[in-house]
């Protein structure tokens, strides 16, 4: 049966992510939430790491809980010091950069649950 909500300690995420190698390796994260309509992954970059460029037929969120990072998209780069978040509209391409030892939540939504 799945709960009617979900409630997250992301302070208490984090640290599991980072005893389960995040910082130690260059990428580690853990997804969340995995949903038809919806996906919440935790992520943790160490400085100078990098999510490829990539695109996603959804809406994006990019939200830095820790750390810096920067998102570059077209012809624009955003900086994303903790506490910022960044939306990206569906199909634009990106990339995460860790400007330092970085968390970063992503959320990923699709329409009409993935089916648009």
């Amino acid at each position: 049966m799945v709960e009617p909500f979900q409630e997250f300690d992301l302070s208490e995420e984090i640290k599991e992510l980072k005893r389960g190698g995040g910082l130690q390796a260059a990428r580690n994260a853990k997804t969340l939430v995995k949903k038809a309509d919806l996906r919440i992954v935790l992520t943790a970059l160490k400085a100078n790491a990098r999510v490829h460029e990539h695109q996603v037929n959804a809406t994006v969120a990019i939200h830095t809980v820790a750390g810096h990072t920067r998102i570059h998209a077209g012809d624009r780069e955003v900086d994303l010091p903790a506490g910022h978040l960044l939306v990206l509209e569906k199909d634009l391409a990106h990339d995460v950069e860790a400007v330092t030892d970085s968390v970063f939540l992503l959320t990923i939504a699709w329409p009409n649950g993935g089916n648009a």
